[in-house]
């Protein structure tokens, strides 16, 4: 299932810039918990290990990774909440 993610409207944004590993998977797991199952939550992220950090922690705990969007010197993750 491959949607376009520049589209997509996020129920809740973390902006994690300027935090290093791991930062931006602490705040993602804060974040999740304010957005309600079946939203998504976007995740903001100049931290290379995030790539790997963000699709894998979703898995462990069941969210959908929906992926990443390269912007302006940084990423925009998109995580589904599934639980």
């Amino acid at each position: 299932m491959s949607q376009d993610l520049s589209a997509l409207t996020a129920a809740s944004t973390v902006d994690a810039r300027g935090s290093a590993c791991p930062g931006p998977l602490l705040e993602a797991k804060k974040g999740i918990g304010k957005v309600r199952v079946g939203e998504v939550l976007e995740i903001y992220s100049n931290d290379s290990g995030t790539r790997t950090d963000i699709p894998a922690w979703a898995k462990k705990v069941g969210h959908d990774y929906l992926g990443v969007v390269e912007a302006d010197g940084y990423d925009k993750h998109f995580i589904c909440r599934k639980k």
